[in-house]
């Protein structure tokens, strides 16, 4: 008899950009897919959502193409709310309660802010009762090990829902990307340093740059 895959029912979904038009702000094509697999993830498992206490969707995004310090887009159309009104206008809500982080720009800001905002709290994550993460396959393994360290879940606590269809990023980019946050994050583990570590490593790539454009 094979293994039954244990369900998530408290789902992490993950932005991947919003973009400004003549019409106000808008999510792309791979942010609304991820909030399309959380829905057809709900759905495959309505009843254990129905059933669970505290289970939640938490979609978590601010404006992350944004350059830093610029002003980012008004009440209700950042990254987050525009995925949470995407996922009520589906019903969700009738399944899950649902909640947007909206000050990230960054995976880890993603993961550090959603936990500093209590957007987790509650449930004790065990291989029985995983947290789910949402996001495109290339992505899934920075976020796992981003959770190690910001959440200390690791392994089977952790549950990939991966978004179905295209979503093309080179993967020596991806890959570099992911050495960079086993390098720079080694031995921090709290969500307080390793966001300081993330903004002083902005800052210096900040002033690199500066010197490279003189």
């Amino acid at each position: 008899m094979g293994r039954v895959t244990p369900t998530a029912t408290v789902l992490l979904v993950f932005g991947r950009g919003v973009v400004a038009g003549d019409d106000g702000y808008r999510l792309t094509a791979e942010s609304a897919a991820r909030v399309r697999a959380a829905v057809e993830y709900v759905h495959a498992h309505a009843t254990e959502f129905r059933r669970a206490a505290g289970a939640r969707v938490v979609f978590t995004g601010g404006w992350p193409h944004g350059p830093a310090g610029a002003a980012g887009p008004p009440a209700g159309s950042r990254e987050g709310e525009l995925m949470l009104a995407l996922a009520r206008a589906a019903g969700l809500d009738g399944y899950a309660r649902l909640h947007a982080e909206t000050r990230s720009r960054t995976t880890l800001q993603n993961l550090a802010h959603t936990v500093q905002d209590g957007l987790l709290a509650g449930p004790v994550y065990t291989p029985a009762r995983p947290l789910g993460l949402v996001s495109h396959p290339w992505h899934l393994p920075r976020i796992r090990f981003l959770a190690g360290k910001v959440l200390g879940l690791t392994g089977a606590t952790l549950l990939d829902v991966p978004v179905a269809g295209p979503d093309p990023v080179p993967a020596r980019r991806e890959r570099a990307a992911r050495a960079a946050s086993r390098l720079c994050y080694l031995g921090l583990r709290t969500p307080e340093t390793l966001l300081r570590r993330e903004r002083h490593l902005a800052r210096s790539a900040e002033r690199l740059a500066a010197l490279f454009r003189r």
